[in-house]
């Protein structure tokens, strides 16, 4: 296995949470966790409560490197297949400066589970840097994803909802065996995604085996007719 760094792409959510987690636990020197915090809404990236993720960051003990707002350019993009090129330059930017840095990137962690829209895009920004993608996620089945997660020791939870069946009182609650039964009733019944993969839900993961401390929320409920999300008031590292 090669010593050449690798980068994990991470949000704080779950799905890129798991993807850092399956390549710490395979033995990939993961040595930078980089997080992108675009404005508004994203076709590439994870939104919510992105800045969570260097308390996350921190807790796991791997350094942070931030993509911020004023590092991406003004949209001029006129569909959704230019937005998301936009999007992924201000990433690869970054990760163009590491590789100088470091001589090379070994490996890059995805998150994805089934949009081609994105795993197309950050496959390509691997193959110009000349990095392997880890992608554990990908295509595996969405119920075996979950309890794997669970099983693994995870705490997840859901930060944002935005789907036909989702009221307030998803907002904070667990992603636990429970909630997945719940929203595989609901799948079968409105067709939301038990992962959440088309925006249905967002999550963020407050404890899991990577993690040296837990991470505790104070936080708000705000609900806007048919969708809702946590503002979060404070967060801390818990003690040990």
């Amino acid at each position: 296995m090669s010593d050449t760094p690798w980068v994990s792409l991470f949000s704080g959510g779950k799905d890129s949470s798991w993807a850092l987690y399956r390549a710490l636990e395979a033995g990939h020197p993961v040595e930078r966790l980089v997080t992108v915090h675009p404005e508004g809404d994203s076709y590439m990236y994870h939104t919510p409560a992105t800045h969570l993720a260097r308390l996350a960051a921190e807790s796991v003990g791997i350094e942070l490197l931030e993509v911020e707002p004023s590092d991406f350019e003004a949209d001029s993009a006129v569909d959704s297949g230019e937005q998301g090129d936009a999007e992924l330059e201000p990433l690869e930017r970054a990760l163009e400066t590491l590789h100088g840095e470091w001589g090379g990137i070994g490996g890059i962690t995805a998150g994805a589970v089934e949009s081609e829209y994105q795993t197309s895009r950050i496959q390509a920004m691997c193959d110009r840097l000349d990095a392997e993608l880890f992608a554990p996620l990908w295509q595996k089945d969405p119920r075996d994803l979950a309890d794997a997660m669970l099983d693994a020791g995870f705490e997840i939870l859901i930060i944002q909802v935005a789907a036909y069946g989702l009221d307030e009182s998803w907002l904070g609650r667990a992603l636990d065996h429970d909630a997945i039964a719940e929203l595989e009733s609901l799948n079968e019944e409105y067709g939301v995604h038990i992962l959440g993969e088309g925006g249905e839900f967002e999550t963020f993961v407050v404890d899991g085996p990577h993690m040296d401390r837990r991470i505790d929320l104070e936080y708000e409920t705000v609900w806007e007719a048919d969708r809702g999300h946590i503002k979060i008031t404070d967060a801390w590292l818990a003690e040990q």
